[in-house]
């Protein structure tokens, strides 16, 4: 068996004395795995780095096997993710998030949006953003998704500033005002219809509070998981950040 098709390194660990087995999110052919033969070389380890796009040939005698990968090189981003400590962290985060979709199962809206975050990280904010906006995407192709379109209690369309911790649906200003307090609070870049606002430092932490509940709650927990270190260790970056940001003359 033999098919072609375009990945993202999401990890790599050496296999014997040469080789290595090498973890792709692939366009078409989703979580997959082969082995690479001589993937620990010092000619093929800059290319097998997380973060990386990559065309592999995959190459097995039956399709349950580990199998071969013939890997070239597409965008080589890792050199620039891993020269920052919230690229090293994004990147790692962005592959443990990508590891619970199931293996060879096919999902290319979260190839489309990782490829699409990675190509977008030198910014700390931005790539905050990115992180979010994949931990909801996450969400919801794991059955989870959260109701952002409309208010839950009333059906409204606008001015939705709260989001509801049990059912994960937006709430308007004036339905959630009487439990303000035990409400979460939606950010205005992920609100749905709303013109873009200048990003505040508030606005990232009332994003990752949301998606880091939910996910927490409803994927990670009953595996036995919980958040990836990466993902404390990205946020303890954008804090120190921010920190710097509001100290600065």
């Amino acid at each position: 068996m033999e098919w072609t098709d375009d990945g993202i390194v999401l990890g790599v660990r050496r296999h014997g004395e040469t080789s290595a087995i090498v973890e792709l999110l692939t366009r078409a052919r989703g979580r997959h795995l082969g082995l690479v033969r001589g993937g620990a070389s010092s000619r093929l380890r800059p290319l097998l780095q997380p973060g990386n796009s990559v065309r592999a040939v995959w190459r097995a005698r039956l399709d349950e096997h580990l199998g071969t990968y013939a890997i070239e090189g597409l965008r080589l981003r890792a050199a620039g993710l891993l020269a920052s400590s919230h690229g090293v962290y994004g990147v790692t985060h962005l592959a443990s998030l990508a590891r619970l979709l199931p293996e060879r199962d096919p999902h290319e809206e979260i190839f489309a949006q990782l490829e699409h975050a990675l190509d977008d990280f030198d910014d700390i904010g931005g790539a905050a953003v990115h992180i979010i906006h994949f931990e909801l995407a996450m969400l919801a192709e794991l059955g989870f998704g959260l109701a952002l379109e409309n208010c839950a209690v009333t059906g409204e369309t606008t001015d939705l500033i709260y989001v509801s911790p049990k059912s994960g649906g937006a709430v308007s200003r004036s339905a959630g005002e009487p439990w303000r307090d035990r409400l979460l609070r939606l950010p205005p870049f992920l609100r749905h219809g709303e013109a873009a606002s200048e990003l505040t430092d508030q606005d990232l932490q009332d994003g990752f509070r949301l998606t880091g509940l939910f996910l927490l709650r409803h994927v990670l927990e009953p595996r036995g998981q919980g958040h990836s270190d990466a993902r404390s260790g990205f946020l303890n970056a954008l804090t120190r950040q921010q920190a710097r940001a509001i100290a600065s003359p």
